[in-house]
């Protein structure tokens, strides 16, 4: 793909921000029509049951794994140079704000990234509730609660400078990672053949995980064609949703793949939404509801900053390239929210019935 008539016509900075559009656009219109969602596939588990959320789920993972390793493999894609492999890992971090997450993504009944597609589809809940977790996440990462997470995060870090590469770390060839998405892409269509999955929904699930190579791939060649550093990224809401709140706040701020990423995705959801006649406004039933969701969206915050990514961004993208804190962070988010689901809403159903 020659990037270079792009950055000679509308430069480096406005042309990230238009790959983050592109890349937000695809996981918007997909993830809206497949009802992704990492806490609808959490509660299934949690309750027992292998139902058609956790199959959309293992779905998207498992194409995700699919659609980046094989762009490795016919070198448009490097993930070496992917930023979370770059960069020292926490695994502390990883382990603490995964908890985190999982809670937060049970009260407020979707993760950051479910969350901002309901938020495009006229759910006010989901509105209310991103901007609460924006505004944490923000000030996780550079304000009152950064020492907090600085200091939770430094307990323990990857030695080496960098994170860890599970493949590496195995002793595995590179192309492994390949095989196991196709396995575990196997496993997702026999679960989906089991609960009677329309082709469509399995299409669009998959589309999740494709935006997430279209990230990958789309970074990585403007990092090899620009002349300032990029960050190699992909999907991820945490920090992109801090930036995106920003760049409307400060003047001084400027246009990079984040600040393209959550607008696109809100406009392909909403896009999806009014085309399939599924656009309605809904707000919240009660008081409660309200401050369990405000609740769950500050502990997705902190957590998701803490992890290092939110359920996306570590569950999908950073599983993609097999990183060592986002599969532990991943898995420390499944614990997180099947317990918070058994102790907030299973008993309170056993109570109240």
């Amino acid at each position: 793909m020659d990037i270079i008539p792009l950055l000679d016509r509308i430069g480096e900075t406005p042309a990230a921000a238009l790959l983050g559009l592109l890349t937000g656009l695809i996981f918007g219109v997909a993830a809206q029509r497949s009802r992704f969602c990492l806490r609808a596939a959490c509660v299934e588990f949690a309750r027992g049951q292998l139902g058609d959320r956790l199959a959309v789920w293992l779905l998207t993972f498992s194409t995700a794994l699919v659609w980046v390793q094989g762009a490795q493999a016919l070198g448009l894609f490097r993930s070496a140079d992917a930023r979370i492999l770059a960069i020292p890992g926490s695994w502390s971090g990883a382990v603490i704000g995964g908890l985190l997450f999982g809670v937060g993504m049970i009260l407020a009944r979707g993760c950051s990234g479910r969350l901002l597609v309901l938020a495009a589809t006229g759910n006010l809940r989901s509105v209310v509730s991103g901007l609460v977790f924006a505004v944490v996440a923000q000030m996780s990462l550079a304000g009152w609660l950064a020492p907090a997470r600085n200091a939770l995060a430094g307990l323990w870090i990857t030695t080496g400078g960098q994170n860890v590469n599970l493949l590496t770390v195995a002793g595995l060839p590179q192309i492994s990672g390949l095989f196991f998405g196709l396995t575990c892409a196997l496993v997702a269509l026999a679960l989906a053949f089991h609960n009677r999955i329309g082709l469509s929904r399995l299409v669009f699930a998959s589309g999740v995980g494709f935006a997430v190579a279209v990230g990958w791939v789309a970074t990585f060649t403007l990092a090899q064609a620009a002349f300032e550093p990029v960050a190699v990224t992909s999907a991820t809401f945490t920090g992109p949703s801090a930036n995106t709140l920003m760049f409307f706040l400060d003047r001084a701020m400027v246009l990079n793949f984040d600040i393209g990423l959550v607008p696109g995705v809100f406009l392909g959801a909403f896009a999806a939404s009014w085309l399939a006649g599924e656009f309605r406004f809904q707000g919240f039933e009660d008081e409660a509801n309200m401050r369990r969701a405000m609740t769950g969206a500050a502990f997705m915050g902190f957590g998701g900053m803490l992890a290092g990514g939110c359920a996306i961004g570590n569950g999908v993208t950073g599983g993609s390239v097999f990183a060592g804190t986002a599969w532990l962070a991943l898995c420390a988010m499944w614990a997180g929210a099947v317990v918070t689901d058994f102790l907030v809403d299973q008993k309170h159903r056993l109570v109240t019935a």
